[in-house]
């Protein structure tokens, strides 16, 4: 979803309309932007500080203290390798290769059609399954490098 600069701000300045003049709406507002968008776009945020009467430092601040927040483009669908113990021990870096030399991006990056977003992380919590990766809500375990592409591509 491409918008341009002045949907950015007319959605965002819809979204925060009815949070003027009370508290605590920047979390839910900044959520409602994100799930339209896609992540948080600076024009966004500006309406918001504009609109809330915010400054922007602060409102970056919230954006960027939580995990949940994105500044930036996402791919629609997001590729989550475990790094955990049992799946490093199992394998998990060289899965991670695979999906880094498949898609041509780096941890945390997003493939330049927005296809696929890269995110290693902490544990998937299901070692058992080791070397694990789950891509949107879908968990594959007890995998190879070989098998990564046949994964990725079933995802458009």
């Amino acid at each position: 979803m491409a918008f341009s600069v002045d949907e950015i701000r007319e959605r965002s300045r819809k979204i925060a309309e009815p949070w003027r003049n009370g508290k605590g709406g920047l979390i839910p507002i900044l959520q409602a932007v994100q799930e339209q968008m896609g992540y948080l776009p600076p024009e966004a945020l500006e309406t918001i500080s504009r609109e809330l009467k915010i400054p922007s430092s602060e409102i970056y601040g919230v954006a960027t203290f939580y995990a949940q927040f994105h500044l930036k483009p996402r791919g629609r669908h997001v590729v989550r390798v475990c790094r955990g113990t049992a799946c490093h021990v199992r394998g998990s870096l060289k899965i991670l290769d695979s999906v880094k030399e498949i898609t041509g991006v780096e941890e945390n990056q997003t493939t330049e059609d927005l296809r696929f977003t890269i995110e290693p992380v902490a544990c998937l919590g299901a070692c058992g399954l080791a070397p694990v990766m789950m891509i949107d809500t879908q968990t594959f375990g007890r995998l190879t490098p070989d098998m990564v592409k046949g994964i990725l591509d079933k995802f458009e």
